[in-house]
């Protein structure tokens, strides 16, 4: 590996760590039950979307794709206080992905993937989400068919490591 690619592939990584870092500092802040929606905006920034559910709850959007292994999902209830705050991209929500669910269903329940790809001859779509599995760097992908329904799920190796060489 070339010096000049040596030196991005650290800068990267220091990069990564500190929106890790900061993402561990902002939740270890913010008290469930307490802490308000402006609590959580002071320190996550806008979110990429609200969700407004049925129960009066919102649930406020905080991708970390695609460089990050995490995307946050931060209720705050009718009362206005934090109800939870959850890291998403774990495998057991994506256990809850199963065949016949829409795109914004997995969408709203895994927040923004990493990429999406269109493989237009099988008309399916692709999304991935990076994640921490333990210590493995994986990789969670969803395929969609032509009506824009899970048709299948995988787990695999991120392919940033294979193609790195890490």
């Amino acid at each position: 590996m070339n010096k000049a690619r040596a030196a991005l592939v650290v800068a990267w990584g220091l990069a990564l760590a500190l929106l890790t870092g900061c993402d561990l500092r902002h939740v270890a802040e913010l008290e469930q039950g307490v802490a308000t929606e402006a609590d959580v905006r002071a320190r996550f920034g806008e979110p990429e979307v609200v969700y407004d559910e049925q129960n009066g709850t919102r649930t406020l959007a905080y991708p970390r794709q695609p460089e990050g292994q995490q995307n946050y999902m931060i209720s705050i209830g009718p009362d206005g206080k934090m109800s939870a705050l959850r890291q998403v991209l774990n495998p057991d929500s994506f256990a809850k992905v199963m065949p016949g669910l829409e795109r914004d269903q997995v969408r709203r329940m895994l927040g923004k993937p990493t990429r999406t790809q269109v493989y237009a001859l099988k008309q399916e779509e692709v999304w991935d989400w990076r994640f921490l599995d333990g210590s493995e760097n994986k990789q969670f992908s969803v395929t969609f068919d032509k009506n824009g329904r899970v048709s299948a799920t995988a787990t695999t190796l991120d392919p940033k490591d294979l193609y790195s060489g890490r």
